[in-house]
């Protein structure tokens, strides 16, 4: 494999990434506990300079179309460097609302940083991975940075043991996948997704090799679906998003369902794509269960952290409507459907770590009783992002679900488009619930609610004005939706 100019200049992102993380991890080792903030802002400039170089890259001499880079191992095209555009920029927003939550409990250290570094570089292999090697290279990556940044808090019992439990877990999915993967590979003889799906289409008439190829599909969809926190995959979801730190759970809740998006398409709809018949029976019965269980179990939570982590599970079924239709608009839609769902669940953990302060953690939704008096402002950036949650007008998540219930009836699945909507509405219910408490419950009298709330500049500290910026975003995308689906619709197209 000979390497050139042009193989260079498309990793161009990765290659600052990780240069970055480098620097973040050497400047970090010898500066004090008390100029920590040049390592976050190290970290924040780390991404900001890399989505530079990839929008740099997408107006640069041969960005057009596909190329294959590294002789068929990586992929540069529009999809992938909006994929790394956005995990970019809601890593930014990540580490903005991380910055004071992580600074009082003591977890303020260089870890933290060069981990979620190293994550986002794994996603962005991930996103860009065009064959087996790659793909797994860049999911464990992504993988190992979250099971250990999930472990910081040494001295919280529930925090190892989430790390624990999504450790084996992770293991298990891997070795699932691998597995699948190995199946593949003796069917098609080749790694590389371009001629896996020559293989496919060429010789799918072979009994053998259909048996071994629909084994291995089973074991790589399995091990897809713990990485997006299928049903019945899931059950490390609510654990996880629970034992971590609030600051952890917005990381691992919102960026890498994105890579996990791109994980789909570059496995099922690139390198499968011929057996989508089988495969879309399969994801059927995945979206119809998580969308099912999701939104039925999160109405029993009364902590807000878990409540999320099953609503993440609800939504990861409809993300999975789209792809399940098996066309270029489904991708699309399921694309802007990922896309919207980072930003917004980014900024629903993003109000747990507002609401916080050292010795309190707002993860109850009891919690937020009387927010609506102390600050109407918040209260309404919150009530902003629930509705988008639940898919109520006008915010961005009514047109993202309406987006992909559009592509499920297209493809003669109105059944299953009508459960959808059932179980949406459903869904509704326990984010009404939130704005309820917010807007109509008392606080006790003889209970007094420590929050940072109480200041009355908090609206200029970079959490408030990173979450009033986020809802504002979410309210602002559902009133004007289409530029960013043209975006996903020249990505896919």
């Amino acid at each position: 494999m000979s390497l050139n100019s042009t193989d260079l200049f498309a990793v161009a992102p990765e290659i600052t990434l990780l240069t970055m993380a480098c620097v973040v991890l050497l400047v970090d080792l010898f500066i004090t506990d008390e100029a920590r903030v040049i390592t976050w802002l190290l970290t924040l400039g780390s991404l900001i300079l890399t989505a530079i170089v990839v929008v740099v890259g997408m107006g640069g001499e041969g960005s057009a179309g596909s190329q294959l880079l590294f002789g068929g191992s990586l992929v540069r095209d529009s999809m992938g460097d909006i994929l790394k555009i956005s995990t970019l920029l809601i890593g930014v927003m990540v580490f903005l609302y991380s910055g004071s939550y992580q600074k009082e409990r003591d977890l303020y250290r260089g870890e933290y940083f060069v981990l979620g570094l190293f994550g986002i570089l794994g996603m962005m292999i991930l996103i860009s991975s065009y064959s087996f090697l790659t793909l797994y290279l860049g999911l464990e990556l992504m993988s190992l940075a979250m099971y250990a940044m999930v472990a910081l808090q040494r001295d919280s019992l529930r925090a190892s043991e989430a790390a624990m439990k999504y450790f084996v877990l992770g293991a298990l999915a891997s070795g699932m996948l691998l597995y699948g993967i190995s199946m593949l590979y003796g069917a098609t003889e080749s790694l590389n997704l371009t001629e896996v799906a020559a293989v496919v289409q060429q010789q799918g008439g072979e009994k053998d090799l259909n048996l071994v190829l629909l084994f291995g599909l089973v074991f790589v969809v399995s091990g897809i679906a713990f990485k997006l926190g299928a049903v019945p995959f899931h059950m490390w979801v609510p654990d996880v998003y629970h034992g971590a730190p609030t600051s952890v759970t917005l990381y691992i809740g919102s960026i890498p369902k994105i890579a996990a998006f791109a994980l789909v398409m570059r496995l099922l709809v690139d390198g499968l794509g011929e057996m989508v018949v089988d495969w879309q029976q399969m994801l059927t019965i995945l979206a119809l269960l998580s969308m099912a269980i999701g939104n039925i179990i999160a109405i029993a939570q009364t902590n807000l952290k878990r409540m999320l982590a099953y609503s993440g599970i609800s939504h990861i079924g409809f993300l999975l409507l789209g792809v399940l239709s098996g066309t270029e608009a489904g991708y699309e839609a399921s694309m802007f459907y990922v896309i919207t769902y980072a930003f917004t669940s980014a900024g629903a953990f993003g109000m747990i770590l507002l609401m916080s302060s050292k010795g309190f953690e707002a993860e109850e939704i009891n919690d937020y009783r009387g927010l609506a008096k102390r600050s109407p402002w918040f209260a309404l950036m919150m009530m902003i992002l629930m509705f988008s949650m639940a898919g109520v007008p006008p915010t961005v998540g009514f047109y993202a679900k309406l987006a992909v219930l559009q592509q499920v009836v297209t493809a003669d699945m109105v059944w299953l488009a009508v459960a959808a909507v059932a179980f949406s509405v459903i869904g509704a219910f326990y984010y009404l619930r939130v704005i309820k408490v917010i807007y109509f419950d008392k606080v006790d009298s003889d209970a007094e609610i420590s929050s940072p709330l109480a200041s009355p500049k908090f609206e200029l500290e970079p959490v408030g004005l990173t979450l009033s910026l986020n809802a504002l975003v979410v309210l602002a995308l559902g009133l004007f939706p289409g530029q960013l689906m043209v975006l996903c619709q020249s990505a896919i197209g």
